[in-house]
């Protein structure tokens, strides 16, 4: 059995966070997989914040510490395993990826209103504030393919989960939030063929979320029709 286990929900982008960091460090490590909306006790008693990831780390006690925060668990990993830094050297560049990963969740939060409104009010706002914060992603990217250049760091184990929901969305409607950039779009096709970051998700992914649509009567399935 692994040492380290993530605990985990299947359509979960910060899960995926977690689980890019484990396999970039070419750490072993068990997935356990829970449902959100039937939270079992055992859990409850474990998260602070009854979210996930949570990753379990074993002591030489046989006791079990409990980390809970995807950037948390991501950063400890890197620290802590061994493999290739995910996180830079430098103290100033590695407080300026921290902040480019908290702009990644903002990005998160917008995803969550334009996949969950009903409203197409609602739905072109979080649109065009997506279209405008990948616009601010294009005007820092360099030549890639990843966001620091050619090594792969934290950041980008944020922006692949990020990317994966428009796998699914551009079969569903045509958003064009990367329409007008291009090393936005290089960027998301180089995460897109890495191995960890395809190996984060199950392969029902897509229609799992496309059934999350459908649950939440999104905006975005009638925008199609």
């Amino acid at each position: 059995m692994s040492s380290l286990t993530l605990i985990s929900h299947l359509l979960c982008p910060y899960v995926q966070r977690a689980a890019i960091a484990l396999a970039e460090k070419g750490v072993a490590f068990e997935k356990i997989y829970i449902d959100l909306a039937a939270k079992p006790d055992w859990f409850l008693k474990i998260s602070p914040l009854g979210k996930v990831p949570l990753l379990k780390v074993p002591q030489a006690d046989g006791s079990e510490a409990i980390l809970f925060e995807s950037s948390v668990i991501a950063e400890y990993v890197d620290e802590s395993q061994a493999g290739p830094r995910l996180h830079p050297e430098d103290a100033l560049t590695r407080a300026r990826h921290r902040g480019w990963m908290e702009y990644g969740s903002s990005i998160l939060s917008d995803i969550w209103g334009l996949e969950t409104t009903k409203d197409a009010g609602v739905f072109e706002e979080k649109r065009n504030a997506l279209t405008e914060k990948f616009g601010r992603l294009e005007e820092v990217l360099n030549d890639g393919p990843f966001f620091a250049g050619s090594k792969f760091s934290l950041v980008d184990a944020v922006f692949a989960p990020v990317f994966r929901y428009f796998d699914t969305f551009d079969e569903i409607a045509d958003l064009g939030v990367f329409a007008n950039y291009p090393k936005v779009r290089a960027w998301r096709k180089a995460l897109a063929a890495r191995p960890s970051v395809q190996d984060a998700v199950t392969p029902e992914y897509s229609q799992l979320l496309r059934e999350f649509l459908k649950k939440y009567d999104a905006y975005m399935l009638t925008r199609m029709a």
